[in-house]
This record gives C-alpha cells, structure tokens and sequence, in this order.
C-alpha cells in the first residue's frame, strides 16, 4: 500500500459525523480518489519491472539483454530484470558479485580467487547444496552473464552445522606441599594434602 492510500485509509470523521450519510460519503470518496492514483500512476507503473504485465516485461527484458530461461519463475525473472542495469555494473569485483547473489535472493556466496595448488584464472565459489538444487540454471546464467572473461569458476559445496560448545571459568588453587620421607617418619601423625 502506498502512501496516499494509508492517508487515505486512516482519513476518519469525527465521532459524531461518522456514522449515516457522511460515513458512506467517506467510504465513496476514498474508493474514488484511489481509482483517480491509480489513473495517475499507470503510466509510470508500466515502465517498473516488477509490477508490469508480462507482455511489457518481455519487452523491458529485451531492451536490458535478459533472457528467460527454461522453468524460470515469474517472479525472479521480474526481479532479474528490475536490477540488470545495477547487477552488469557490480559485476567486475567480488563484492558486487556477491550482492548480485543477495538481490535476486539466492543467498550467501563466498568467492576465492588465486588459491594455492588452482590455476590462476580459477574463481572458487562456494556455495550451499540447497542453493545449487534449487537454482542450478540461475547460477549458470549469472556466471554466463556476470562472470569476469577468460576466468573459470569451480563450484564448492558448503555445508554449515551447528556446533555447541560449553565454557566455564574456574578459579581455584592448586597448592604442593613437598614431603620427605624423613618428614613422615618422625610426624606419623600429621596428614599431608593438596588443595585443588
């Protein structure tokens, strides 16, 4: 809801007016003058890719050089499209590359470059198993799309589990008494121990 209609849904009359005629003459304006937004803002709505109708969108897509690919849910091909133009200029560096992950919504991404005993032009990312099953051909696109030229990009799975580890803070004394056994010959009697 934007915000000319929350104005327009918390308009109330005073008590003593609300009810009989002037009640239902507020409940026709308020219709009204939403019908007159939303005549005003139809025309700037048809150029916003996330609200759009489809046969609109097809053509924002093709003006920003996005493909839909097979099975694509409308949805993220809206949200593909209404940030081509910020994802193609993050593109080039690893924190862009890993915000362009956080916009369309797949999640966490973590990108290794130049790693010991890997060629040099070998990307390592690193992704969840949930991530890859669920969006196999979306990350084949992006790195497609996105992906820096004359690189090659390794997959790692990542797999996160919850650890507990308990800590506790102990403060005592470990004292030692040194003995000789000719202390214990002549002091049968005394008892000898350490405190801990």
């Amino acid at each position: 809801m934007t915000d000319f209609l929350k104005k327009m849904a918390g308009m109330a009359l005073p008590f003593w007016m609300s009810k009989g005629e002037p009640g239902k003459l507020l409940a026709v304006m308020r219709r009204f003058w939403a019908e007159v937004y939303g005549w005003i803002t139809w025309p700037v709505n048809q150029f916003d890719p996330l609200v759009c109708p489809e046969p609109l969108l097809n053509l924002l897509a093709y003006d920003r050089d996005i493909t839909r690919f097979d099975s694509e849910p409308l949805e993220l091909f809206r949200k593909r499209v209404a940030y081509a133009f910020i994802n193609a200029s993050d593109a080039g560096s690893v924190a862009g590359f890993i915000a362009i992950f956080e916009r369309l919504g797949i999640g966490k991404v973590e990108l290794l470059e130049r790693q010991d005993g890997q060629d040099w032009d070998v990307i390592i990312a690193r992704v969840t198993d949930s991530q890859i099953a669920d969006n196999s051909d979306l990350l084949l696109e992006i790195i497609r799309k996105y992906g820096r030229t004359c690189r090659r990009y390794r997959f790692e799975v990542i797999t996160s589990k919850a650890l507990k580890i308990g800590v506790g803070w102990y403060q005592g004394d470990y004292i030692c008494y040194p003995a000789s056994l000719n202390d214990i010959n002549n002091k049968s009697s005394e008892v000898y121990s350490a405190k801990v």
